[in-house]
């Protein structure tokens, strides 16, 4: 089984849109041990996909499992651009009467900071180009922010 970031990033996009890959996709992440921050994230994006997926009655544990997974990776890697990239993807989809997205102002606004510092971002030109798309499509970014995202190059 290949854990291989780049690896993951292809299978969470497929996830996102398709329930066999999402299933696919928490098998593989589900068999993960280790306590690599990034993969760890994509084993919590993993479990949050599992909800979307899951009957009613399982929904709040699997969401509660990302949550868990996610402040678990934050801890290891604070300043991992993709790592918060997948939280706020997460957290800014999840209903607010769960209680569970108190991260999305702060995954926000580090990464919109971190973005603007780019090529010296952290993130390779796939990652950037990625979460540059999310935060501008899903209107993250002020107009002003958006305009001097789109300006650069990934």
């Amino acid at each position: 089984m290949s854990y291989a970031v780049s690896n993951l990033r292809r299978q969470y996009q497929q996830a996102a849109t398709d329930k066999q890959a999402g299933e696919k996709f928490y098998q593989l992440m589900a068999a993960y041990t280790e306590q690599d921050a990034v993969v760890l994230a994509y084993k919590a994006a993993a479990e949050a996909i599992r909800a979307r997926d899951a009957s009613m009655f399982n929904k709040l544990t699997y969401v509660q499992n990302a949550s868990k997974q996610f402040d678990q990776a934050v801890k290891l890697d604070a300043d991992n651009a993709e790592i918060r990239f997948l939280r706020l993807s997460v957290e800014s989809n999840l209903p607010a009467f769960l209680g569970l997205s108190q991260h999305v102002d702060e995954d926000r606004q580090f990464l919109v900071k971190t973005l603007l510092t780019h090529p010296k971002s952290g993130l390779d030109a796939e990652s950037f180009a990625l979460v540059r798309s999310f935060m501008v499509e899903r209107g993250h970014v002020s107009e002003a922010d958006a305009r001097k995202l789109e300006g650069m190059a990934g």
